[in-house]
């Protein structure tokens, strides 16, 4: 029996694929990994969890009911230490009804965030990209699956918030978070520089190690 299995990534962000891709591939894994655009029928989850991992977990559960296949759902998020740990879950919609107005959500919530810390020194404005993995293997769809699995990681990129934007890459809150031992920030680095250090590859490569113990 071939161990090759096919994972779902429970995202209709073609970008998130590739780099899934090669994070299992370096792990040795012999996997297929489809995203949500093979599967247009598949619900859409609203992410009403209070944290990253309930979300995720909500995502994968779903995906993997629908598909009968592991899922690997992620939620992620900026946590700003002077913000009590906010935007967190919240961080794509901080803006709120202002983003969506102006239709340009990233840019509305960054400029959010660099108003509330406009008064903020330099020692107290540290953040974290957060970013959580969640993996639901339904009965049955590995050969060591006797039972549904459930497996959740994290992966935590610290750094500090600039007060202006620099850098053309990436997105979200990426043009003014640098990350610790960095001048750049992520915005002004490689997609491949960025994603040797970033919270989701973290999270991303520990769900290989979880899914590596599977086979």
């Amino acid at each position: 029996m071939s161990d090759r299995i096919t994972v779902v990534l429970a995202t209709r962000n073609a970008k998130k694929l590739p780099e899934m891709r090669a994070i299992l591939g370096e792990a040795g894994l012999d996997a297929d990994v489809v995203g949500l655009a093979d599967y247009p029928d598949a619900p859409e989850v609203p992410e009403t969890e209070a944290t990253f991992a309930g979300n995720a977990l909500l995502k994968a559960r779903a995906i993997a009911a629908h598909t009968g296949l592991p899922a690997v759902a992620d939620d992620s998020g900026l946590r700003v230490d002077a913000l009590n740990g906010m935007p967190g879950v919240l961080s794509a919609r901080w803006s709120g009804r202002f983003g969506t107005q102006s239709g340009d959500e990233d840019e509305a919530n960054i400029d959010l965030v660099l108003d509330q810390l406009a008064d903020t020194p330099e020692e107290r404005r540290g953040a974290e990209f957060v970013a959580t993995a969640a993996l639901v293997v339904p009965r049955g769809a590995v050969p060591k699956a006797q039972e549904e699995i459930e497996e959740v990681v994290e992966g935590v990129l610290r750094g500090r918030l600039i007060r202006e934007r620099r850098g053309e890459n990436g997105f979200g809150y990426d043009p003014i978070f640098v990350p610790e031992g960095e001048t750049r920030t992520t915005a002004e680095m490689s997609a491949g520089e960025k994603n040797a250090i970033s919270h989701r590859g973290i999270a991303f490569r520990r769900m290989a190690e979880v899914l590596a113990g599977l086979l």
